[in-house]
């Protein structure tokens, strides 16, 4: 896999801001097919910092519905492979500024 294609968005919650400022745990959305290695690789690369441990998980599919006025909609969520990467003591990634 191309190290472009294995990080695809941070995760910005409430939960994961309060993990990055206690203990420098940063959250990703990755490719499927992506393993620890190349999402290691991938964070180092693109912001600089060192990585202590990357730990995965695939979130799977949800089924959604909704009342319109057509009647009931429903269809699904798609799976998705997250990434909680710690970073070396001392390391920081500012996602916030652009």
């Amino acid at each position: 896999m191309k190290l472009s294609e294995v990080l695809v968005s941070p995760v910005i919650t409430e939960k994961v801001n309060r993990q990055m400022e206690r203990s420098g745990r940063y959250t990703f959305v990755v490719g499927k097919q992506a393993n620890k290695l190349e999402i290691k690789k991938a964070v180092e690369e693109f912001y600089g910092v060192k990585v202590a441990e990357v730990n995965t998980l695939v979130v799977p599919s949800k089924n959604k519905s909704r009342f319109t006025k057509a009647g009931l909609l429903s269809g699904r969520k798609p799976s998705y492979k997250k990434a909680v990467v710690t970073l070396a003591e001392g390391e920081t990634i500012d996602l916030f500024t652009a």
